[in-house]
Protein backbone atom coordinates (compact mmCIF):
# COMPACT_ATOMS: atom_id res chain seq x y z
CA UNK A 1 0.00 0.00 0.00
CA UNK A 2 1.40 3.54 -1.13
CA UNK A 3 0.49 6.39 1.46
CA UNK A 4 1.65 10.35 2.12
CA UNK A 5 1.16 10.98 6.10
CA UNK A 6 1.37 14.49 6.79
CA UNK A 7 0.68 17.15 9.22
CA UNK A 8 2.80 15.47 11.99
CA UNK A 9 3.19 17.73 14.80
CA UNK A 10 5.77 15.37 16.51
CA UNK A 11 7.85 12.02 14.87
CA UNK A 12 9.39 10.05 17.76
CA UNK A 13 11.31 6.92 16.90
CA UNK A 14 14.23 5.06 18.48
CA UNK A 15 16.48 3.96 15.34
CA UNK A 16 18.18 0.86 14.36
CA UNK A 17 17.64 -2.81 13.54
CA UNK A 18 19.08 -3.90 16.92
CA UNK A 19 17.95 -3.81 20.58
CA UNK A 20 18.92 -0.54 22.52
CA UNK A 21 20.56 -1.19 25.94
CA UNK A 22 22.36 1.11 28.22
CA UNK A 23 22.37 5.27 27.59
CA UNK A 24 21.41 4.11 23.87
CA UNK A 25 18.02 3.09 24.83
CA UNK A 26 16.89 6.39 25.84
CA UNK A 27 18.18 7.99 22.54
CA UNK A 28 14.79 8.89 20.27
CA UNK A 29 14.66 10.67 16.54
CA UNK A 30 12.61 12.98 17.14
CA UNK A 31 11.04 15.34 14.12
CA UNK A 32 8.53 18.36 14.06
CA UNK A 33 6.03 19.25 11.36
CA UNK A 34 7.51 15.85 9.89
CA UNK A 35 5.75 13.56 7.12
CA UNK A 36 6.03 10.33 6.19
CA UNK A 37 6.40 8.17 2.99
CA UNK A 38 4.78 4.86 2.11
CA UNK A 39 6.07 2.93 -0.84
CA UNK A 40 4.20 -0.65 -0.92
CA UNK A 41 3.64 -1.17 2.43
CA UNK A 42 7.69 0.24 3.51
CA UNK A 43 8.78 3.56 4.51
CA UNK A 44 10.02 5.00 1.92
CA UNK A 45 10.98 8.43 3.07
CA UNK A 46 10.89 10.06 6.52
CA UNK A 47 11.38 14.15 6.53
CA UNK A 48 10.62 17.36 7.89
CA UNK A 49 9.19 20.23 5.80
CA UNK A 50 7.38 19.76 2.52
CA UNK A 51 6.79 16.65 1.39
CA UNK A 52 7.47 15.05 -1.97
CA UNK A 53 4.57 15.09 -4.79
CA UNK A 54 2.48 12.28 -4.46
CA UNK A 55 -0.51 10.78 -6.69
CA UNK A 56 -1.94 8.52 -3.46
CA UNK A 57 -3.92 8.44 -0.30
CA UNK A 58 -3.04 11.29 1.90
CA UNK A 59 -3.26 10.71 6.03
CA UNK A 60 -3.58 14.17 7.71
CA UNK A 61 -2.44 14.14 11.14
CA UNK A 62 -3.51 17.57 11.90
CA UNK A 63 -0.41 18.17 14.40
CA UNK A 64 -0.66 14.94 15.94
CA UNK A 65 2.12 12.93 17.22
CA UNK A 66 3.30 9.90 15.63
CA UNK A 67 5.62 6.55 16.94
CA UNK A 68 6.39 3.48 15.54
CA UNK A 69 3.34 0.62 15.48
CA UNK A 70 3.51 -0.62 19.58
CA UNK A 71 5.00 -4.32 19.53
CA UNK A 72 3.95 -6.51 22.44
CA UNK A 73 6.40 -9.15 23.28
CA UNK A 74 4.32 -11.83 25.76
CA UNK A 75 0.71 -12.35 25.72
CA UNK A 76 -1.18 -15.64 26.34
CA UNK A 77 -4.14 -14.27 24.02
CA UNK A 78 -5.54 -17.50 23.34
CA UNK A 79 -7.81 -19.17 25.82
CA UNK A 80 -11.07 -20.20 26.51
CA UNK A 81 -12.89 -19.38 29.73
CA UNK A 82 -11.57 -16.62 32.59
CA UNK A 83 -10.51 -16.91 36.38
CA UNK A 84 -12.29 -14.00 37.98
CA UNK A 85 -12.82 -15.93 41.50
CA UNK A 86 -9.71 -15.92 41.29
CA UNK A 87 -9.14 -12.37 40.93
CA UNK A 88 -11.68 -11.76 43.19
CA UNK A 89 -10.54 -13.64 45.90
CA UNK A 90 -6.68 -12.53 45.36
CA UNK A 91 -8.65 -8.72 45.72
CA UNK A 92 -10.06 -9.94 49.20
CA UNK A 93 -7.14 -11.05 50.52
CA UNK A 94 -7.92 -14.75 50.52
CA UNK A 95 -5.33 -17.68 49.55
CA UNK A 96 -6.45 -18.92 46.31
CA UNK A 97 -7.38 -22.66 45.99
CA UNK A 98 -8.52 -22.80 43.34
CA UNK A 99 -6.90 -24.49 39.65
CA UNK A 100 -4.73 -21.65 38.58
CA UNK A 101 -3.10 -22.07 35.03
CA UNK A 102 -4.86 -25.65 34.95
CA UNK A 103 -8.37 -24.07 35.43
CA UNK A 104 -7.34 -22.27 31.90
CA UNK A 105 -6.39 -25.50 30.81
CA UNK A 106 -9.44 -27.31 31.47
CA UNK A 107 -11.78 -25.04 29.44
CA UNK A 108 -8.75 -24.87 26.86
CA UNK A 109 -8.97 -28.12 26.01
CA UNK A 110 -12.75 -28.25 26.08
CA UNK A 111 -12.94 -26.08 23.26
CA UNK A 112 -12.41 -26.15 19.56
CA UNK A 113 -9.98 -24.16 17.56
CA UNK A 114 -13.02 -22.16 15.87
CA UNK A 115 -14.09 -21.45 19.37
CA UNK A 116 -10.61 -20.21 20.45
CA UNK A 117 -10.11 -18.13 17.42
CA UNK A 118 -13.79 -16.47 17.97
CA UNK A 119 -12.82 -15.63 21.51
CA UNK A 120 -8.80 -14.35 20.88
CA UNK A 121 -10.12 -12.08 17.91
CA UNK A 122 -11.91 -9.53 19.90
CA UNK A 123 -9.02 -9.47 22.21
CA UNK A 124 -6.26 -8.90 19.73
CA UNK A 125 -8.90 -6.27 18.15
CA UNK A 126 -8.95 -4.16 20.91
CA UNK A 127 -4.84 -4.24 21.54
CA UNK A 128 -4.81 -2.95 18.13
CA UNK A 129 -7.21 -0.28 18.70
CA UNK A 130 -4.55 1.03 21.11
CA UNK A 131 -1.56 1.16 18.56
CA UNK A 132 -0.50 -2.49 18.73
CA UNK A 133 0.17 -3.63 15.34
CA UNK A 134 3.04 -6.75 16.58
CA UNK A 135 1.75 -9.39 18.82
CA UNK A 136 3.53 -12.46 20.71
CA UNK A 137 1.00 -14.97 21.45
CA UNK A 138 1.82 -17.83 23.53
CA UNK A 139 0.10 -22.03 23.47
CA UNK A 140 0.73 -23.38 26.91
CA UNK A 141 -2.99 -23.89 27.99
CA UNK A 142 -3.07 -27.45 26.05
CA UNK A 143 -0.62 -29.24 27.99
CA UNK A 144 -1.12 -32.16 25.38
CA UNK A 145 -0.40 -32.78 21.49
CA UNK A 146 -3.50 -31.87 20.03
CA UNK A 147 -4.77 -29.07 22.32
CA UNK A 148 -1.19 -27.11 22.05
CA UNK A 149 -1.33 -27.75 18.44
CA UNK A 150 -5.10 -26.64 18.32
CA UNK A 151 -3.97 -23.64 20.29
CA UNK A 152 -1.37 -23.06 17.47
CA UNK A 153 -3.52 -23.54 14.79
CA UNK A 154 -6.12 -20.63 16.09
CA UNK A 155 -3.10 -17.98 16.33
CA UNK A 156 -2.01 -18.75 12.49
CA UNK A 157 -5.71 -18.67 11.41
CA UNK A 158 -5.82 -15.21 13.63
CA UNK A 159 -2.70 -13.88 12.06
CA UNK A 160 -4.52 -14.95 8.24
CA UNK A 161 -7.73 -12.75 9.39
CA UNK A 162 -6.43 -9.35 11.44
CA UNK A 163 -4.56 -7.09 10.24
CA UNK A 164 -1.89 -7.67 13.00
CA UNK A 165 1.68 -9.27 12.93
CA UNK A 166 1.14 -12.48 15.05
CA UNK A 167 4.52 -14.23 16.33
CA UNK A 168 3.23 -17.54 17.50
CA UNK A 169 5.50 -19.17 20.64
CA UNK A 170 5.29 -22.71 21.68
CA UNK A 171 5.15 -23.05 25.49
CA UNK A 172 3.79 -26.32 26.24
CA UNK A 173 6.04 -26.26 28.68
CA UNK A 174 3.89 -23.89 30.89
CA UNK A 175 3.04 -26.13 33.86
CA UNK A 176 2.84 -30.10 34.23
CA UNK A 177 0.11 -31.30 33.17
CA UNK A 178 -2.03 -33.66 35.98
CA UNK A 179 -2.23 -36.40 33.94
CA UNK A 180 0.78 -37.52 33.04
CA UNK A 181 3.93 -38.00 35.56
CA UNK A 182 6.76 -34.83 35.41
CA UNK A 183 9.76 -36.56 33.63
CA UNK A 184 7.65 -38.45 30.78
CA UNK A 185 5.67 -34.98 30.09
CA UNK A 186 9.33 -33.86 29.62
CA UNK A 187 10.28 -36.73 27.47
CA UNK A 188 6.90 -35.90 25.19
CA UNK A 189 7.74 -32.52 24.96
CA UNK A 190 11.26 -32.98 23.82
CA UNK A 191 10.42 -36.42 21.51
CA UNK A 192 6.89 -35.80 20.23
CA UNK A 193 5.22 -32.06 20.66
CA UNK A 194 8.17 -30.16 19.56
CA UNK A 195 8.76 -32.38 16.30
CA UNK A 196 5.38 -31.79 15.56
CA UNK A 197 5.31 -28.61 16.44
CA UNK A 198 8.28 -27.43 13.91
CA UNK A 199 7.03 -29.89 11.29
CA UNK A 200 4.20 -28.18 11.10
CA UNK A 201 6.19 -24.77 10.98
CA UNK A 202 3.08 -23.45 13.81
CA UNK A 203 5.88 -21.69 16.14
CA UNK A 204 8.76 -18.87 15.65
CA UNK A 205 9.62 -19.93 19.49
CA UNK A 206 9.96 -21.84 22.31
CA UNK A 207 9.45 -20.99 25.70
CA UNK A 208 9.84 -22.74 29.27
CA UNK A 209 8.70 -21.41 32.68
CA UNK A 210 11.81 -22.07 34.73
CA UNK A 211 10.97 -21.22 38.27
CA UNK A 212 10.30 -22.09 41.26
CA UNK A 213 7.53 -24.96 41.51
CA UNK A 214 7.40 -25.14 37.53
CA UNK A 215 10.83 -26.44 35.36
CA UNK A 216 13.86 -26.99 36.79
CA UNK A 217 17.16 -25.07 35.06
CA UNK A 218 18.34 -28.84 33.99
CA UNK A 219 14.27 -29.90 32.51
CA UNK A 220 14.28 -26.23 30.51
CA UNK A 221 17.95 -26.85 29.22
CA UNK A 222 16.79 -30.17 27.61
CA UNK A 223 13.57 -28.86 26.05
CA UNK A 224 15.23 -25.04 24.91
CA UNK A 225 18.54 -27.64 23.24
CA UNK A 226 15.63 -29.35 21.86
CA UNK A 227 13.53 -26.44 20.89
CA UNK A 228 17.04 -25.45 19.17
CA UNK A 229 18.08 -28.75 17.40
CA UNK A 230 14.68 -28.13 15.29
CA UNK A 231 15.39 -24.31 14.03
CA UNK A 232 13.00 -22.45 16.64
CA UNK A 233 14.45 -19.12 18.61
CA UNK A 234 14.45 -19.28 22.88
CA UNK A 235 12.85 -17.95 25.31
CA UNK A 236 12.36 -18.02 28.87
CA UNK A 237 9.76 -17.50 31.34
CA UNK A 238 12.85 -16.62 33.72
CA UNK A 239 13.21 -15.81 37.91
CA UNK A 240 9.43 -14.28 38.27
CA UNK A 241 8.82 -16.29 41.63
CA UNK A 242 12.52 -17.30 42.84
CA UNK A 243 15.76 -16.35 41.60
CA UNK A 244 16.55 -20.22 40.73
CA UNK A 245 19.14 -19.09 37.89
CA UNK A 246 17.02 -18.97 34.75
CA UNK A 247 18.04 -15.86 33.37
CA UNK A 248 21.99 -16.90 33.92
CA UNK A 249 20.01 -20.25 31.30
CA UNK A 250 18.86 -17.98 29.06
CA UNK A 251 22.31 -16.13 28.48
CA UNK A 252 23.74 -19.18 28.69
CA UNK A 253 21.34 -20.59 25.70
CA UNK A 254 21.60 -17.15 24.06
CA UNK A 255 17.85 -17.02 24.07
CA UNK A 256 16.35 -14.26 22.32
CA UNK A 257 14.21 -13.01 25.31
CA UNK A 258 13.99 -13.70 29.05
CA UNK A 259 10.80 -12.69 30.51
CA UNK A 260 9.00 -11.69 33.58
CA UNK A 261 12.66 -11.26 35.98
CA UNK A 262 11.07 -10.00 39.08
CA UNK A 263 13.36 -11.45 41.20
CA UNK A 264 16.65 -12.10 38.68
CA UNK A 265 19.66 -11.98 40.57
CA UNK A 266 22.40 -9.37 39.88
CA UNK A 267 24.92 -12.23 38.61
CA UNK A 268 21.35 -13.04 35.89
CA UNK A 269 21.36 -9.38 35.27
CA UNK A 270 25.46 -9.38 34.00
CA UNK A 271 24.78 -12.34 32.18
CA UNK A 272 21.88 -11.20 30.26
CA UNK A 273 24.17 -8.17 29.26
CA UNK A 274 27.12 -10.22 28.15
CA UNK A 275 24.94 -12.48 26.42
CA UNK A 276 22.74 -9.49 24.63
CA UNK A 277 19.17 -11.34 25.37
CA UNK A 278 16.57 -9.03 25.57
CA UNK A 279 14.90 -8.58 28.66
CA UNK A 280 10.95 -8.56 28.48
CA UNK A 281 9.43 -6.60 31.41
CA UNK A 282 5.76 -7.11 32.55
CA UNK A 283 4.98 -4.64 34.80
CA UNK A 284 1.16 -5.65 35.09
CA UNK A 285 1.67 -8.75 36.61
CA UNK A 286 3.82 -7.13 39.39
CA UNK A 287 0.85 -4.61 40.19
CA UNK A 288 -2.06 -7.50 39.79
CA UNK A 289 -0.09 -9.77 42.24
CA UNK A 290 1.37 -6.99 44.59
CA UNK A 291 4.66 -8.59 43.72
CA UNK A 292 7.65 -7.06 43.46
CA UNK A 293 8.47 -5.13 39.81
CA UNK A 294 11.42 -6.25 37.81
CA UNK A 295 14.60 -3.99 38.40
CA UNK A 296 14.31 -1.94 35.36
CA UNK A 297 17.39 0.17 36.50
CA UNK A 298 19.82 -2.14 37.28
CA UNK A 299 18.97 -3.93 34.08
CA UNK A 300 19.25 -0.99 32.21
CA UNK A 301 22.25 0.69 33.17
CA UNK A 302 24.10 -3.15 33.10
CA UNK A 303 23.66 -2.77 29.34
CA UNK A 304 20.46 -5.30 29.20
CA UNK A 305 18.13 -4.10 26.07
CA UNK A 306 14.80 -3.51 28.07
CA UNK A 307 11.82 -4.32 26.60
CA UNK A 308 8.13 -4.01 27.54
CA UNK A 309 4.96 -6.25 27.45
CA UNK A 310 1.33 -6.98 29.02
CA UNK A 311 1.42 -10.41 29.97
CA UNK A 312 -2.14 -10.38 29.01
CA UNK A 313 -3.28 -13.96 30.58
CA UNK A 314 -6.43 -14.66 32.08
CA UNK A 315 -5.08 -15.64 35.58
CA UNK A 316 -1.73 -13.72 37.16
CA UNK A 317 -2.78 -10.18 34.41
CA UNK A 318 -5.26 -10.08 32.62
CA UNK A 319 -3.92 -6.79 31.06
CA UNK A 320 -4.39 -6.04 27.40
CA UNK A 321 -3.52 -2.47 27.32
CA UNK A 322 0.20 -1.86 26.35
CA UNK A 323 -0.17 1.75 26.99
CA UNK A 324 -1.22 1.36 30.98
CA UNK A 325 1.58 -1.17 30.95
CA UNK A 326 3.86 2.05 29.67
CA UNK A 327 2.72 4.20 32.69
CA UNK A 328 3.55 1.49 34.82
CA UNK A 329 6.98 1.21 33.46
CA UNK A 330 7.38 5.14 34.53
CA UNK A 331 6.01 4.96 37.81
CA UNK A 332 7.00 1.83 39.11
CA UNK A 333 10.21 0.65 37.09
CA UNK A 334 11.25 4.93 37.08
CA UNK A 335 11.43 4.37 33.31
CA UNK A 336 12.03 7.60 31.35
CA UNK A 337 9.50 8.17 28.61
CA UNK A 338 12.38 8.00 25.66
CA UNK A 339 13.14 4.40 27.71
CA UNK A 340 9.72 3.57 27.51
CA UNK A 341 8.87 4.17 23.93
CA UNK A 342 12.25 2.06 22.75
CA UNK A 343 11.24 -0.61 25.03
CA UNK A 344 7.57 -0.91 23.32
CA UNK A 345 9.05 -0.54 19.86
CA UNK A 346 12.49 -0.99 18.71
CA UNK A 347 13.40 -3.59 21.96
CA UNK A 348 10.13 -5.61 21.81
CA UNK A 349 10.18 -6.33 18.28
CA UNK A 350 13.85 -7.33 18.52
CA UNK A 351 12.60 -9.65 21.26
CA UNK A 352 10.62 -10.92 18.50
CA UNK A 353 13.59 -11.28 16.19
CA UNK A 354 11.87 -8.55 14.06
CA UNK A 355 13.96 -5.62 14.73
CA UNK A 356 15.21 -5.44 10.91
CA UNK A 357 11.45 -5.30 9.66
CA UNK A 358 9.54 -2.97 12.38
CA UNK A 359 9.79 -0.95 15.78
CA UNK A 360 10.97 1.81 14.32
CA UNK A 361 10.39 4.60 11.50
CA UNK A 362 13.28 4.54 8.97
CA UNK A 363 13.61 3.89 5.54
CA UNK A 364 13.11 0.11 4.36
CA UNK A 365 10.88 -0.78 7.27
CA UNK A 366 7.41 -2.33 7.32
CA UNK A 367 4.94 0.68 7.58
CA UNK A 368 3.25 0.19 10.96
CA UNK A 369 3.18 3.37 12.99
CA UNK A 370 0.27 4.79 15.18
CA UNK A 371 -0.92 8.85 15.32
CA UNK A 372 -1.80 9.97 18.59
CA UNK A 373 -4.26 12.70 20.11
CA UNK A 374 -1.68 14.02 21.80
CA UNK A 375 0.80 16.54 21.20
CA UNK A 376 3.61 14.65 22.23
CA UNK A 377 4.89 11.22 23.07
CA UNK A 378 4.85 11.17 26.37
CA UNK A 379 1.38 12.03 26.89
CA UNK A 380 1.29 8.24 25.60
CA UNK A 381 1.48 7.03 29.58
CA UNK A 382 0.96 10.08 30.99
CA UNK A 383 -2.92 9.86 30.41
CA UNK A 384 -3.28 6.55 32.40
CA UNK A 385 -5.66 4.22 31.12
CA UNK A 386 -6.96 6.51 28.32
CA UNK A 387 -6.62 4.97 24.89
CA UNK A 388 -5.09 8.19 22.41
CA UNK A 389 -4.79 5.94 19.20
CA UNK A 390 -6.37 7.80 16.65
CA UNK A 391 -5.72 6.54 13.54
CA UNK A 392 -3.38 3.07 13.16
CA UNK A 393 -1.34 2.49 10.22
CA UNK A 394 -0.31 -1.50 9.57
CA UNK A 395 2.04 -1.96 6.70
CA UNK A 396 0.79 1.45 5.05
CA UNK A 397 -2.95 0.26 5.09
CA UNK A 398 -5.06 2.57 7.62
CA UNK A 399 -6.41 -0.12 9.64
CA UNK A 400 -7.71 2.15 11.96
CA UNK A 401 -9.53 4.93 10.49
CA UNK A 402 -8.47 8.70 11.37
CA UNK A 403 -10.37 9.05 14.51
CA UNK A 404 -13.08 6.17 14.23
CA UNK A 405 -12.75 4.18 17.73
Amino acid sequence: MDLLVVGIGELATPLGGRPLGGRAQGRLLILREAYVLVREGRIAAVGTGSPPRFEGPVLHCEGRCVTPGLVDPHTHAVFAGNRVQEFLARARGERYTGGGILTTVRATRAASEEELVQLAAPRLGRMLAQGVTTVEVKSGYGLTLADELKMLRAVRRLAEALPLTLVPTFMGAHAFPPEVPREEYVRLLVEEMLPAVAAEGLARFCDVFCDRGFYTVEEARRILEAARRLGLGLKVHADELAPVGAAELAAELRATSAEHLLHVSPEGIRALAEAGTVAVLLPGTAFLLEEPYPPARPLIEAGVPVALGTDFNPGSCPLASLPFAMSLAILKLKMSPEEVLTAATLNAAAALGLAQEVGSLEAGKKADLVVWDAATFAEIPYWMGQNLAWAVVKEGRVVLPAGGR
